[in-house]
C-alpha cells in the first residue's frame, strides 16, 4: 500500500488530493468494485492525516497503485522487469481533483466533503482493466468470437476440456486470463482457456525473436558493438549489460536474450540482421509462416508498445518450433553461465599495465528452471521463456518431460496477486497434464508450418509440385515425367518424415546436462 501523506505547513494547513476518473452517478461507473465506506475512511484520515487508498491492483512494475498519478520524476525512470514501460497511471485516468491549502480548522470539514465525495462514488471504477492484478470482476473479458486456428473449441471463449475416465479435474486456483496445456510432440491441446485472446505478450515475445534470427549467424561470430546498435532501447527496459565497442560472440548475445532476458543484446542482434525495423518485418513475417495469426509484432523484445499481442496458442507455437533448434534448446535451458564484462587495464602485478576483459554471471529468469525464493525448480523442466512488463503482467511458456511425454504450457497475466503466481499456475498444469495425458479427448491442435506437413498431400513440402508433375507425365510420351512425378513424391514423404523426427527433441538429455 503507497499512502499519500497530507503535508502540515507551519499554518497547520493541509493539502488534500484526490483522483476520480468519473463524475458520481456516470454510466461507466455501474461496473466498478466498491471503495472503502465512509466511515473507515474518515477514520483513518483523521487518525493518521493520511489518505489511503483501497485495496487496488498495483502497476507491479513501478510498484505504485495503478490509479494513483506518480509526481516523483525518479518514479518514471525506475527500472522494470522484462522491459514494461513504466506509466503514470492506470489507462484513461481523468483529472485530479485539488483542494487549495485552507486553515486547519477547516481540516475536517475538507475531508468530510472529500471522503463524501469518494463514499458516493463508490461504483467509479477503481483499477485499469489494462494492467495486471485486481479483482477478478475486474478483469477485461475476452472476445466472443476468437481465431479458430488449430480447431472451432479454441476460438470459444472459456475453459475448454474433455475428461475422460479417470482424467483429474483441472486445477481450480487458476487465475490467468488466458493459458493452454499441449503435447509438444503430437501437437495436441489437452486444455486451454481463452487459448486465442490476444494479449501484450512482454518477453515471451524472444522466442519468436530467437525462433526467427537464431538461425542467421553462427554462434561463433564476433561483433564489435556501437552505440547506434543500442539505439532506441525502451526505458526500464530488461538488460545484460552490454557496454559499447566491446565485442562478443553471437553465443554471448544469445545467452544474454535467453538468460537475462536482455533487451540490449537483442537490438544489438536486431542491428546486425539490418536493424529493428527489418527484424520486426521478418518476426512478422515467421509468425505468418508458423500460422501464428494472433501475433502482431512492434517491437522484437516484446516492451510495450501500443498494438502490440499475441496469444497463448500463438506463443506455444513460437517454443514448439523453436525447439527444434538445437542452439534453442540450449540457451533456453541453461540455468547459469558467465557473461563477458568490460576490457580493464591491470594495475597490479606482472601484467600491469595491460588489458584483460572481465566478466560476470547471470543467471536464467526462469524460475521454474532455476527456482527462488518459495520456489522450487520444476521436475524435468527444460525452458523456455518469462515475461513481465506494465501491460502484460506476467506471461510463461515452459516445456517439460516426465515419464516419455513432452508437454507445453504457456501462462498469461495470472491476476491471483499469489507469489510467483506465473510459474506456480504453470506447475499446476503441466502437473495435471501429465496427470491427465491419455484420459482427455484433445480440444484442438498446434498446427504446423505452413510449409511443412506431418506427411503427403494438401500442405505438405512439395506436396502440389508432385500431383502437378504426376499429371504431365501422363500426358508425355518420355518416362521423364515419370521419374520426376516419383522423385518429388519421394521428397515430400521424405520431408514429412523429416518433420516428424524433428518434433523429437532430446529433452531429458538438456536436463541431465542442466542437474550435473
Amino acid at each position: 500500500m503507497v499512502p499519500t501523506t497530507v503535508p502540515k505547513t507551519k499554518e497547520t494547513t493541509a493539502s488534500v488530493r484526490c483522483t476520480q476518473k468519473y463524475p458520481v452517478g456516470s454510466p461507466a461507473s455501474s461496473k466498478a468494485s466498491p471503495l472503502p465506506s465512509f466511515q473507515r475512511f474518515l477514520t483513518k484520515v483523521i487518525q493518521m492525516n493520511q489518505l489511503h487508498t483501497p485495496k487496488a491492483s498495483r502497476n507491479q512494475e513501478a510498484e505504485r497503485l495503478s490509479f494513483i498519478r506518480s509526481v516523483s520524476p525518479a518514479a518514471l525512470t525506475r527500472r522494470l522487469r522484462g522491459g514494461g514501460r513504466p506509466t503514470s497511471a492506470a489507462a484513461g485516468e481523468g483529472a485530479p481533483c485539488t483542494f487549495s491549502s485552507v486553515p486547519a480548522v477547516k481540516k475536517t470539514a475538507l475531508l468530510l466533503t472529500c471522503a463524501t465525495l469518494l463514499s458516493l462514488s463508490a461504483t467509479g471504477p477503481a483499477f485499469a482493466d489494462d494492467k495486471p492484478g485486481g479483482k477478478k470482476d475486474d478483469q477485461p473479458k475476452p472476445p466472443a468470437r476468437m481465431s479458430t486456428v488449430g480447431g472451432a473449441r479454441l476460438g470459444q471463449p472459456g475453459t475448454q476440456v474433455d475428461l475422460g475416465k479417470g482424467a483429474p479435474v483441472l486445477p481450480k486456483d487458476l487465475s490467468a486470463r488466458s493459458w493452454l496445456v499441449s503435447d509438444a510432440e503430437s501437437g495436441e491441446v489437452l486444455a486451454a482457456h481463452n487459448a486465442h485472446w490476444r494479449l501484450a505478450p512482454a518477453s515471451t515475445l524472444k522466442m519468436l525473436f530467437a525462433d526467427t534470427v537464431l538461425p542467421k549467424f553462427p554462434k561463433t561470430q564476433k561483433h564489435k558493438v556501437a552505440l547506434t546498435d543500442m539505439e532506441g532501447i525502451g526505458a526500464g527496459s530488461s538488460l545484460v549489460g552490454i557496454k559499447e565497442n566491446e565485442t562478443y560472440s553471437v553465443h554471448d548475445l544469445w545467452l544474454g536474450v535467453f538468460l537475462r532476458s536482455g533487451n540490449d543484446a537483442v537490438h544489438v542482434l536486431s542491428a546486425m540482421n539490418g536493424g529493428v525495423r527489418q527484424t520486426v518485418k521478418d518476426m512478422q513475417k515467421h509468425a505468418e509462416e508458423l500460422q501464428a495469426l494472433d501475433t502482431r509484432v512492434v517491437t522484437p523484445d516484446g516492451y510495450d508498445e501500443k498494438g502490440q499481442v499475441s496469444s497463448a496458442y500463438d506463443l506455444t507455437l513460437f517454443a514448439r518450433s523453436g525447439l527444434q533448434k538445437k542452439d534453442f534448446r540450449e540457451y533456453c535451458a541453461t540455468a547459469t553461465a558467465q557473461f563477458p564484462g568490460k576490457t580493464v587495464k591491470v594495475k597490479k602485478g606482472k601484467d600491469k599495465g595491460k588489458t584483460k576483459r572481465e566478466s560476470f554471471g547471470i543467471q536464467n529468469t526462469n524460475r521454474l528452471l532455476t527456482g527462488d525464493l518459495g520456489l522450487e525448480p520444476y521436475k524435468g523442466i527444460a525452458g523456455v521463456k518469462n515475461g513481465s512488463t506494465t501491460n502484460a503482467g506476467n506471461t510463461f511458456t515452459g516445456v517439460a518431460e516426465r515419464d516419455g511425454k513432452v508437454l507445453l504450457v504457456t501462462v498469461m497475466n495470472p491476476s491471483s496477486g499469489e507469489s510467483h503466481a506465473v510459474y506456480k499456475e504453470t506447475a499446476r498444469l503441466l502437473d495435471w497434464g501429465f496427470a491427465a495425458h491419455g484420459k482427455v479427448k484433445p480440444v484442438g491442435e498446434l498446427v504446423p508450418p505452413k510449409g511443412a506437413s506431418t506427411g503427403a498431400g494438401k500442405g505438405a513440402p512439395g506436396g502440389s509440385d508432385s500431383r502437378n508433375v504426376a499429371h504431365a507425365s501422363g500426358e508425355q510420351s518420355s518416362g521423364m515425367g515419370v521419374a520426376l512425378g516419383i522423385a518429388a513424391g519421394v521428397l515430400a514423404l521424405v520431408a514429412g518424415g523429416l518433420f516428424l523426427l524433428n518434433r523429437r527433441w532430446p529433452l531429458p538429455d538438456l536436463v541431465r546436462r542442466r542437474r550435473g
